[in-house]
C-alpha cells in the first residue's frame, strides 16, 4: 500500500522542488545552527549579537539556497563576513570613546586582523573531517591533555600526538595559502 502524497507536493512541479529545497535548508539549520553560533560568538564575543548574525546568515541562505553548491561553507563565510562588518561598524563607533594612550596590541585594526585570521582558521577547520575537528575541539576548547583526549576517543596517546601534529601542520599550510603568514 502506498502512502498518500502530501498536499503541498502535489500539483505544480516547481512547488515540489521548492519544498524539497526548503526541507534541505531545515536540515542544514538543524545541523549547523549550534556550530555557527559558537563560531559567531568566537568572533564577536556577545551571545545576542552572535544569534543575530547566524539568523541573518540563514535568512540570506534561504534567498540563495537553490544557487549554493556548498551550503556549510557558504554559511560560515556569511557569518564571518557579517561578524567582520559588525566589528568594523562598532569599532568606528567606539574609537571616540577610547583613550588615546592604548598600546599597539589593543589597536582596533590589530584586533580586526586577529579576528579575520581566526575566521580564516575556522573556515579551514570546517573543511576538516569530523574526527579531526573533534580532536582540535578537545585539545583547544576543552583543554584536555593528550591522555584525556586518548581516553575520551579511545585511541592511543601517541596517536593523539601524531594526528594533532599533522592536523596543525595542515592548518598552518592552509593559512599560508589564504595569505596568513606569521601568526602569534
Amino acid at each position: 500500500m502506498t502512502e498518500p502524497v502530501p498536499m503541498k507536493l502535489m500539483g505544480n512541479p516547481k512547488q515540489a522542488t521548492r519544498s524539497a529545497a526548503e526541507h534541505s535548508l531545515e536540515e542544514c539549520f538543524r545541523d549547523e545552527e549550534s556550530p555557527l553560533l559558537r563560531y559567531a560568538y568566537a568572533l564577536v564575543r556577545r551571545r545576542e549579537v552572535a544569534e543575530e548574525l547566524v539568523q541573518e546568515a540563514f535568512m540570506r541562505a534561504h534567498q540563495h539556497w537553490g544557487q549554493m553548491e556548498q551550503p556549510r561553507a557558504w554559511l560560515y563565510r556569511a557569518v564571518r563576513n557579517l561578524a567582520l562588518n559588525y566589528l568594523r561598524k562598532h569599532r568606528r563607533e567606539s574609537i571616540g570613546d577610547e583613550e588615546a594612550g592604548e598600546s599597539n596590541d589593543e589597536r582596533p585594526d590589530r584586533c580586526t586582523d586577529k579576528l579575520e585570521t581566526a575566521a580564516k582558521l575556522r573556515a579551514l577547520m570546517s573543511e576538516m573531517s569530523e574526527s579531526d575537528q573533534e580532536l582540535i575541539r578537545l585539545k583547544y576548547e576543552e583543554e584536555l591533555s593528550y591522555a584525556g583526549i586518548a581516553e575520551k576517543l579511545e585511541i592511543g596517546v601517541g596517536n593523539v600526538g601524531y594526528r594533532l601534529h599533522h592536523i596543525l601542520k595542515s592548518l598552518g599550510e592552509g593559512l599560508k595559502r589564504v595569505g596568513v603568514e606569521g601568526t602569534e
